[in-house]
């Protein structure tokens, strides 16, 4: 496995991994229909697909839905707390620690999947390129590739504000949002709020996601040896790129 040291600002730590199922579930995320639809996808393209791997797989939930639906279901995760959330869902076998930019897990899946924008955390060209390669050396010569982008630059809202509220399990979360463009990147300050019978906590997260164009993510989708297509909509409205080798 290679080491690269994480950006400041995108590795999820305890506070965030233990409240992120209950806030997001709260925005409406329905993490099991979006793996049947991405699952649905790799079948349309890879008909005998039987295993899968999910990087950047987060606190596990669409891991959950994955396993029922194939013989062979792992993910990768850089964050040790969510994949600890992720592991008792599916179990600690399933669950590999890593960063997407630089892995070797050592076997190739008919599928590779990167959702929820995390390829949006490589921090540079050079970082998408290692990532996108990655994902190629562990896709099979008929497999095939889903990636969830972050907003390319034309279509990011600079000033964009959201706020939620959950809730749940004796415990009220409430999570507000702003972000900026800064260059070529997007800067979202997140403010959490949460109380519990312990008392109220307050704290604050920036994420920086880069704000890849369109050509530069299909430059690096060759680079690596892939085929790619964009598709307009996806789960969150950003599209997905679908690469098969090339």
């Amino acid at each position: 496995m290679t080491a690269i040291p994480a950006p400041a600002g995108t590795q999820y730590g305890r506070r965030q991994a233990d409240i992120y199922d209950a806030v997001y579930g709260s925005r409406g995320k329905d993490w099991s229909a979006e793996a049947d639809t991405v699952a649905a996808l790799v079948r349309s393209r890879c008909p005998d697909a039987t295993s899968v791997l999910d990087v950047a797989c987060g606190t596990g939930n669409h891991l959950r839905r994955l396993v029922e639906l194939f013989d062979r279901a792992d993910g990768l995760e850089l964050s040790v707390p969510m994949g600890d959330i992720a592991r008792a869902k599916v179990g600690w076998e399933r669950v590999h620690t890593g960063d997407m930019r630089g892995f070797d897990l050592g076997r190739v899946y008919d599928a590779v999947l990167c959702m929820c924008f995390s390829i949006a955390y490589a921090t540079s060209t050079d970082e998408l390129c290692a990532t996108l390669r990655c994902l190629a050396a562990h896709t099979a010569p008929d497999g095939v590739v889903v990636v969830e982008p972050w907003w390319f630059p034309e279509r990011f809202r600079h000033g964009y504000v959201t706020a939620s509220a959950v809730v749940q399990d004796g415990r009220a979360i409430t999570r507000l949002s702003h972000s900026v463009r800064d260059g070529d990147t997007s800067r979202m300050t997140i403010r959490y709020t949460v109380a519990d019978a312990e008392g109220i906590e307050d704290f604050t997260e920036c994420e920086v996601h880069s704000l890849f164009t369109r050509d530069q993510y299909l430059t690096a989708f060759d680079d690596a040896g892939l085929r790619a297509e964009y598709r307009e909509g996806g789960p969150s409205g950003r599209g997905l790129f679908v690469a098969a080798h090339g």
